[in-house]
């Protein structure tokens, strides 16, 4: 199967180990990181979204209306605006895109972000919200008639759209979560099912899951699986290691100097983390610091289990062969972001990622052609069994 790969769309310099050097919209900026990733191989990039944060929306049409491929995720949280409003939103930027839109639907998992705009619902009621939102803007996406809705969380009236998207029948649905209710509704409606880098066991673990959601919602297909991890990567595995190791100290260090908030860039919160997301990531982290090929925790502890956390640490070399041990589980997505937010994109793209690719290629090629010879064998033996019993 093809592998795809994700990066970030930030809107400015700044991450977990670097303060930003300008404006929270740096519009100069934005264009740049974007472009880097369309010129070094990287399939689409992830418009985030955060409280406080420069509106996604607006950000990732600036970047469709500059650059001819690159393909755009877009996070969105249903609380933001009523699903109706959104769907024309989605639509339009599809059209100024010309088709390279994928939605990324973010439940929310901590109470105290949510707040921060508004949303009082608990945790479940914000999981029902969000799958009848997501119902409601595939079924705008798709109907030229008006309809009428009466559910839960909304309710409307004789409402049909006047902009539809360019991808028929319409763009794919993103989504992400480790707990029960994340895999229930994921599995339900999502294109795409997001993870965060755990180890191999436990990503085989989670796909299970959000495979089996799926048959109980009642789908014949599955999701597609895309997993997430922070690349620290140098020429040599001793220079890789020791990048590692600054790397988690420059987060503590502007941790204890109280210079990172909870928004997209990073989540440092004083109490523990309410997501089961976060609580994965401490509990692996504190259950050991190296896994598998190359996964390393250090990052995930020192930001406090914040979102896409741990580390793949290593050569280019090894970082491929780490990503390929995912794409054997199933993976075909693969998000990949550094520290230094442009540069490790340019290195990643240059190094890694054509590594990679060609290992795919190679991969799918193998099992073509072990298709092949089977149904060769199967025919010759049909035919075999078939000039037998004419002889009798």
């Amino acid at each position: 199967m093809p592998v795809e790969f994700l990066g970030i769309a930030a809107t400015n310099n700044g991450s977990e180990t670097t303060a930003r050097s300008g404006a929270a919209f740096d519009k100069e900026y934005t264009l740049r990181l974007a472009r880097a990733h369309e010129d070094h191989g990287w399939d689409r990039v992830l418009f985030a979204y955060g409280s406080g944060s420069p509106d996604p929306a607006p950000a990732a049409a600036y970047i469709a209306s500059r650059l001819d491929h690159l393909q755009i995720l877009l996070a969105h949280r249903p609380n933001l605006s009523y699903p109706t409003y959104a769907a024309k939103t989605f639509a339009t930027l599809d059209q100024i895109s010309e088709g390279r839109l994928t939605v990324h639907f973010i439940t929310g998992g901590n109470d105290h972000e949510q707040g921060r705009e508004g949303d009082t619902l608990t945790k479940d009621e914000r999981y029902a919200r969000t799958r009848e939102y997501i119902r409601i803007v595939k079924k705008i996406w798709t109907t030229r008639e008006p309809f009428d809705h009466e559910g839960e969380h909304y309710r409307f009236h004789d409402f049909v759209s006047d902009v539809f998207p360019v991808q028929q029948p319409r763009p794919s649905v993103s989504f992400g979560g480790s707990s029960s209710a994340a895999y229930a509704a994921g599995g339900a409606e999502a294109d795409i099912y997001c993870l965060w880098g755990e180890p191999l066991a436990k990503t085989a673990e989670q796909i299970e899951a959000v495979k089996a959601a799926a048959r109980a919602a009642g789908r014949t297909d599955v999701p597609r699986i895309q997993v997430a991890f922070r690349p620290i990567i140098a020429p040599t595995e001793e220079l890789a290691w020791e990048k590692a190791h600054r790397t988690v100290g420059a987060i503590k260090q502007r941790r204890r100097a109280g210079l990172v908030r909870h928004h997209r860039n990073g989540v440092v919160e004083a109490s523990a983390p309410q997501n089961a997301g976060s609580q994965r990531l401490l509990a692996i982290a504190e259950a050991g610091e190296r896994y598998d090929r190359a996964l390393w925790t250090p990052t995930a502890a020192a930001t406090g289990g914040a979102g896409n956390s741990n580390a793949l640490v290593g050569t280019p070399e090894t970082v491929a062969q780490a990503l390929l041990d995912y794409y054997d589980l199933g993976v075909d997505i693969l998000s990949a972001r550094g520290y230094d937010l442009l540069d490790d994109a340019v290195d990643f793209g240059r190094y890694v990622i054509p590594l990679v690719r060609e290992e795919v290629a190679k991969r799918d090629a193998e099992r073509a052609a072990d298709r092949d010879a089977t149904q060769e064998a199967t025919h010759a033996a049909h035919a075999a069994h078939h000039g037998k019993a004419l002889s009798l």
